[in-house]
């Protein structure tokens, strides 16, 4: 059975650039378009990873990580904060929120695919 990568951005392009990405690479994609809406779509799922923007309306991707690690079933899952920022204060927001990591946007396939095959195969 695939693995699910919950993928949570407002842009309507970068989900679908995500999904065709790593559906083709065999994974299965849950979509949200927001940080609430993938908090709601995370409950009752089995996710092995979560792709998440940082700047979205309703909750941003710091918020979301800090949501969903306060919840047993999160606390060991890698979750990856996606943004355009790359200065010291989205790092040190993102740590302490607990991502596993960053990936700065604008982002090619590739890159994305060899982080998600590092961090959960």
């Amino acid at each position: 059975m695939a693995q699910t990568i919950l993928t949570v951005d407002d842009s309507a392009s970068i989900r679908r650039m995500i999904a065709f990405s790593l559906h083709e690479a065999g994974y299965e994609v849950i979509q949200a378009v927001d940080g609430a809406d993938g908090y709601a779509k995370s409950q009752g799922a089995a996710i092995a990873l979560v792709l998440t923007d940082q700047n979205m309306p309703n909750m941003d991707g710091c918020t979301l990580i800090r949501s969903l690690r306060a919840l047993p079933a999160y606390q060991r899952i890698p979750m990856l904060l996606l943004t355009t920022e790359d200065g010291d204060d989205i790092k040190v927001r993102a740590r302490e929120a607990g991502a596993t990591g960053r990936l700065v946007k604008p982002f090619e396939p590739q890159q994305l695919l060899e982080v998600v095959r590092k961090l959960i195969g």
